[in-house]
């Protein structure tokens, strides 16, 4: 029985210390696998022996880890790519008000370099737009707040919707500047061409009364009456002409005619059909030409238009007593026009408006116009891959140039 019980005991003692030690290795193992998964995620064995299933198990968990957070970062990168290309400033505060993100638009809007870290108040520096960032804070509802900045003749619009999450905020700044321009120059178009339009139908209303009262009947005040009448209906006729002109380049309908052109034949022939005109006004007409210009492709009778329009322009707005040139010289890869005048000039705060539709310098000064010349011969000379544009000091005159390339 002793012996049984000694038996029993020994072996007792060694299936426990087998455990042990089984505990121990096993233990030892598990522990090693954790810094590796600590330190080396990516050299996990999947073949432990003894924990073939765990060991694959989190193999494949690492795995699906790994596809998750690739996913993850190309999305980001989707983000970042989508919101450094956005015209619109992006930025996020935090609920104390400090910048934790700001696109390149919102930095080149508000003329920082970085933005991170530093509070809403020293980036948007405008108080309406700083009231709607706190009321948005406040309410934690959507607030919007648009403002002029004079100082750079902007216009911005700053969206700030709130982060229910963070207690932060998202803004959003928009420039509308050019919107407000759009905007202007709608204005401008209603209102000049509701001008031009009620000056004439004036006239021929208040002509045709007089003849309706007998004046027909008058062999002097008769015809001068009709001829007043055909001035008129020229005048609307020129302005529904100009306005189909406008419309039909701008939308690609006119095809150009090209053609082999000497400078100098183009700035006679428009110098010629302008030289009564230029005359009756008291003016000199004068052509310069270089020799030896070569030869230009393009179509003559746009050209001659847009020649026509700047002299028109020179004309109307030079004393009597003042001179008008026309001037071609070899430019780089090209040929340069160039109509001078010696009359009032432009303004500098007009001079980059003037080539825009139904913009006109100053409205009070005589004379007729839509405003649409300019703008007019301004996509034909884009049209033949040139460039116009003018230069002009109040009380000295003004010169415009276009060039025309040579291929």
């Amino acid at each position: 029985m002793n012996s049984f019980l000694l038996v029993f005991s020994l072996v007792l003692f060694f299936v426990a210390a087998w455990f042990a030690w089984r505990y121990y290795d096993l233990k030892k193992r598990i522990s090693g696998y954790a810094n590796i998964i600590r330190n080396r995620p990516e050299n996990l064995p999947t073949d432990l022996k003894g924990f073939e299933d765990l060991s694959n198990a989190i193999a494949s968990l690492q795995t699906t880890f790994d596809l998750q957070l690739s996913a993850l970062d190309s999305d980001n990168a989707k983000l970042s790519a989508i919101l450094d290309q956005l015209t619109d400033g992006v930025m996020i505060a935090d609920a104390n008000g400090f910048i934790q993100f700001a696109n390149p638009a919102a930095q080149k809007l508000f003329e920082i370099s970085n933005a991170l870290g530093s509070s809403v108040t020293e980036i948007l520096r405008n108080h309406q737009l700083v009231d709607a960032w706190r009321r948005c804070q406040q309410t934690g509802e959507m607030q919007s707040e648009s403002v002029e900045l004079p100082a750079r003749r902007q216009f911005l619009q700053l969206i700030a919707i709130p982060d229910t999450h963070a207690g932060g905020s998202l803004l959003l700044a928009q420039d509308l500047t050019r919107v407000r321009r759009l905007e202007t120059v709608r204005r401008d178009f209603i209102s000049n061409v509701s001008h031009e339009l009620r000056t004439p139908l004036a006239s021929l209303k208040a002509l045709t009364e007089t003849l309706q009262s007998g004046a027909l009947s008058d062999p002097e005040a008769g015809p001068r009456f009709l001829g007043r009448i055909s001035t008129e209906v020229d005048a609307l006729t020129q302005m529904a002409q100009e306005l189909l002109d406008l419309s039909r380049i701008e939308s690609g309908q006119v095809e150009l005619i090209l053609a082999p052109l000497t400078p100098k034949s183009l700035v006679t022939s428009a110098a010629d059909r302008m030289r009564m005109q230029a005359e009756r006004a008291g003016l000199k007409l004068s052509v310069k030409c270089e020799d030896n210009l070569p030869n230009i492709r393009a179509d003559k009778s746009r050209l001659e238009q847009v020649l026509v329009n700047l002299i028109h322009n020179a004309v109307k707005f030079t004393r009597p007593g003042g001179e008008v040139s026309l001037e071609t010289e070899s430019a780089n890869g090209g040929v340069r026009f160039a109509v001078r005048d010696s009359g009032v000039g432009i303004p500098a705060e007009s001079l980059s408006r003037i080539f825009e539709r139904f913009y006109r310098v100053d409205k009070s000064r005589t004379g007729s116009g839509t405003g649409l010349g300019l703008s007019i011969s301004k996509h034909i000379i884009e049209a033949h891959g040139g460039k116009i544009w003018a230069e002009s000091n109040e009380g000295r005159g003004s010169t415009f140039y276009f060039v025309i390339p040579l291929n």
